[in-house]
């Protein structure tokens, strides 16, 4: 990924974080050299200095036999994003543009289909992403879990190499980006001012 060094997120845990909190990603490997990508709910963790990027996808589809072990996957975590119009610079000789922020991940995949693996994957993302759920999946009985869970294949990334960039207008004065904050935190658009919301994280615009 093009990343301008002002626009290079190098703080680990921000990076981290900014990926828990848009979890629903986009997987892509090779398939017979064109790429192949899927829309994923994901997990990630931390074990020690290893990040590790965790999911599950329908076993019909058949990207997951495109993953091998030897070969990288790309995995890209995207955020919120906006159109940022030029009449909030300070120049008249400016052009439109966009902010937003994207992760992209890299590591060999490992495959995995065994009941007890899928079942603490599931357990991992009841807890994450709706805990209460957790009481209604315990109640389902075993025949019908069992038979849920051979229709999909976990799989398990070791995070190699992160790229995080965050493009929000850091080239920018601080006057500009106080305006473009103030901009698109008008906006109803969760989209247009969670961009305002990243931007105030990163300590833009005062």
């Amino acid at each position: 990924m093009y990343i301008p060094e002002f626009n290079r997120q190098e703080d680990r845990a921000a990076t981290v974080a900014f990926m828990r909190a848009n979890p629903f990603a986009i997987l892509v490997s090779n398939a017979d050299g064109i790429p192949f990508a899927t829309h994923l709910p994901l997990l990630i963790d931390e074990v020690g200095d290893q990040i590790i990027v965790q999911g599950h996808m329908a076993r019909a589809n058949t990207h997951w036999k495109s993953m091998k072990e030897y070969e990288e996957s790309l995995v890209i975590f995207h955020g919120p994003h906006a159109y940022i119009s030029p009449s909030l610079y300070e120049s008249r000789e400016s052009v439109p543009t966009w902010n937003y922020a994207a992760v992209h991940v890299y590591g060999e995949p490992t495959l995995f289909s065994d009941e007890e693996g899928l079942r603490a994957t599931l357990h991992h993302m009841i807890d994450t992403f709706e805990s209460s759920y957790m009481a209604q999946w315990s109640e389902l009985s075993e025949q019908y879990q069992s038979r849920m869970m051979k229709h999909i294949v976990g799989f398990e990334i070791k995070v190699k190499r992160l790229e995080a960039k965050f493009k929000l207008s850091q080239n920018r004065t601080k006057g500009e980006q106080a305006r473009v904050i103030q901009c698109l935190n008008q906006s109803e658009d969760s989209n247009v001012s969670g961009v305002a919301e990243l931007m105030q994280q990163e300590g833009l615009g005062r």
